[in-house]
């Protein structure tokens, strides 16, 4: 009977979980004219680009947005080689626009890990879609930005309370890669060895649930 009641506790817990099978990687509106206004913008990018290069070698799917391209202009070159991305324009806060939700749907995995700007705004709204559809959100807290820290150290608050993970861009590296003689470690192993850029995103964030 003990044994029955343990497994209904952990098909409620939810673990959070991270592998190479069951997560797509979302990065959002990383464009060109955020580049001034954002805090720690470079810090953010170089982090959301070692993200995608681990994407790839694990053959990740990877969605990249733009909010009105038109006027805020592309996705910065320094994220580099998209090619292996889907990328949709929006004008709206979410990411999760009809024909992300499609494509969603089509990779049927359920892990989405997170980059990009603005916390309080984008990434906010495009947790909340995403849990409410059931899937698990990793929140790459050195990979997302916002004008005001104030705002963005709320935002990262709020979605914890709501259920997501609010983890870190090695923290996620060697959880999905998970043992050293995993095939594609020593191809891996560059982006974990050198550390993510240093800057003052993980500050004033407690790490523990209050």
């Amino acid at each position: 009977m003990w044994y029955f009641f343990l497994n209904i506790i952990m098909a409620i817990r939810n673990l959070g979980r991270l592998s190479e099978k069951t997560s797509t990687l979302l990065l959002c509106d990383m464009q060109e004219k955020f580049r001034p206004s954002i805090v720690y913008f470079p810090q953010i990018i170089e982090v959301a680009r070692r993200m995608k290069e681990f994407a790839k070698i694990l053959s990740i799917p990877t969605i990249v947005t733009e909010q009105y391209p038109k006027g805020l202009g592309p996705t910065v070159s320094e994220l580099g080689d998209l090619s292996h991305a889907k990328k949709y324009e929006k004008t709206c806060f979410s990411m999760i626009l009809p024909e992300v939700e499609q494509e969603l749907k089509n990779i049927d995995r359920k892990s989405v890990i997170l980059c990009g700007i603005e916390t309080q705004a984008c990434i906010l709204k495009t947790t909340t879609d995403l849990l409410e559809r059931d899937f698990d959100v990793h929140v790459v807290a050195d990979g997302v930005s916002s004008r005001s820290q104030v705002d963005r150290l709320f935002a990262l608050a709020t979605m914890r309370q709501m259920g997501a993970f609010i983890t870190t861009s090695e923290t996620v590296l060697l959880q999905m890669m998970g043992d050293s003689k995993h095939p594609k470690f020593k191809e891996a192993v560059k982006l974990i060895g050198t550390t993510a850029p240093d800057s003052g995103l993980l500050q004033g964030f407690s790490a523990t649930q209050e």
